[in-house]
């Protein structure tokens, strides 16, 4: 067993970065959807075995997945403990979507995997990947007139879709009963549950370098320095109260402004997130799960901050109210398509428009605010099969004290591209007669 000083303790930080940034080049490299293989909707990360919280997440990843993922990961550590979802085997890996149970929107898709060690759980390994398609009234799942979460599509608790290694023939037939186009999707689940294979190949070998007690104790010393360092950052600002507004222009359904009012309140080394001034909850998709408005907090603090390592200790001195009876709590059945790619962004705004008060020199004027999602669907008369094409579009980042703004950058919650018009123009029946 190696030695835990300072040299070791990088060289372990950076290999588990490793696996991560690994994991999401196998996913998208493997995908079959361009959204994934081209836009890199998708993330991986390592996660406690305790509670799912957060050890390492891909530098490629989309950021607003940093809190999500350890919030379903840790549903299912639950769900498993209480009885109700089946027990881990070596090789299992769970599929769950449920946009209460820790998620977003129905369309990220989370594999989680155990990875044992002596007949022991060690970790979990955990990825998200946007499917183009998971059924619901309209192709792509973006209704904007949805009402009810059933009507977004097929939702899925904590289930194992792969048992000891091998695909769950039953499950996998459930999923493609409800889904467009389900025939591409087996590409995209390969893919998904071979990012976590390679992640388990290249977490073992550290493990079988460092030994497991060293690893185990640089992951609690990293998550220590994490919130050290956050709070050191934190205690810089001025202490008080520093509020914000934003806006979401309508649900979809009805046509009228939702507000998203925070307060943030800093006090020593911490600070504390109040939204619970915002609109309650409303008829259309624009309503936020609870792991999606932490998530958004979480990752427009890492835009001030971007010099704190990524771990759940980075998190500690954040705390957010639960903001109950509004948007940004939703609970079923309350339509949530629109959380990810519109609402988190606004919720990320709101954090930099309080922030800019106290942190002028370090925060950006507001960016576009949205992922500029299109989906399209129908029937392909040359191919003769049904498609689902799903897009992300960039948008304008405000300027800050010493820098102009970005033009066409990619949404503040992600680092997605929009994916090569050669590429869309040869998987969908589509001609691009402008781009810009």
């Amino acid at each position: 067993m190696a030695k835990l000083d300072t040299i070791t303790l990088s060289v372990i930080q950076a290999a588990l970065q490793q696996v991560c940034d690994e994991m999401d080049l196998t996913f998208s490299r493997a995908a079959f959807s361009p959204v994934i293989a081209e836009a890199n909707d998708r993330s991986d990360g390592i996660y406690s075995a305790v509670d799912g919280s957060l050890i390492a997440q891909g530098s490629q990843g989309l950021p607003v997945f940093v809190g999500v993922m350890q919030y379903s990961t840790k549903t299912v550590i639950e769900m498993i403990a209480d009885g109700r979802c089946l027990p881990p085997e070596p090789g299992d890996i769970y599929i769950v979507n449920d946009p209460y149970l820790g998620g977003t929107h129905l369309m990220d898709v989370r594999f989680a995997m155990p990875v044992y060690r002596d007949g022991k759980i060690f970790c979990w390994l955990s990825n998200t990947g946007h499917w183009p398609d998971i059924g619901g009234s309209v192709p792509g799942g973006f209704s904007a007139s949805a009402t009810a979460v059933e009507q977004e599509g097929l939702r899925l608790p904590p289930v194992k879709l792969f048992k000891q290694g091998v695909l769950d023939r039953e499950i996998y037939a459930i999923i493609c009963s409800n889904i467009r186009v389900a025939d591409q999707r087996i590409g995209d689940i390969r893919a998904q549950a071979a990012a976590l294979l390679i992640g388990q190949d290249r977490l073992n070998g550290i493990l079988d370098r460092y030994g497991d007690e060293t690893v185990v104790e640089a992951i609690a010393e990293l998550r220590r320095r994490a919130a050290e360092q956050m709070r050191a950052n934190i205690s810089a600002i001025p202490d008080g109260i520093y509020r914000s507004k934003a806006f979401v222009d309508s649900d979809g359904v009805v046509n009228e402004p939702l507000t998203i009012a925070l307060a943030v309140e800093k006090q020593g080394d911490t600070l504390s997130f109040d939204f619970s001034g915002s609109s309650k909850p409303c008829a259309g998709p624009m309503n936020s799960v609870l792991a999606t408005t932490l998530s958004s907090v979480y990752l427009a603090m890492r835009h001030i901050f971007p010099d704190v390592p990524i771990s759940a200790g980075a998190f500690e001195p954040l705390i957010v109210k639960r903001p109950e009876g509004t948007f940004l709590d939703a609970k079923y059945p309350r339509p949530v398509s629109g959380c990810a790619a519109e609402v988190s962004q606004r919720i990320a705004e709101a954090v930099f428009a309080a922030m800019v008060q106290a942190l002028p020199d370090k925060v950006t004027a507001a960016p576009a605010g949205s992922s500029g999602n299109f989906a399209l669907g129908g029937n392909d008369p040359a191919r003769g099969r049904d498609y689902v094409m799903y897009q992300i579009s960039g948008g304008g980042y405000g300027g800050n004290a010493g820098h102009d703004g970005l033009s066409n950058g990619c949404s503040t919650i992600g680092i997605s591209k929009s994916p090569p018009v050669e590429i869309m123009e040869q998987a969908f029946p589509v001609l691009y007669r402008h781009y810009a």
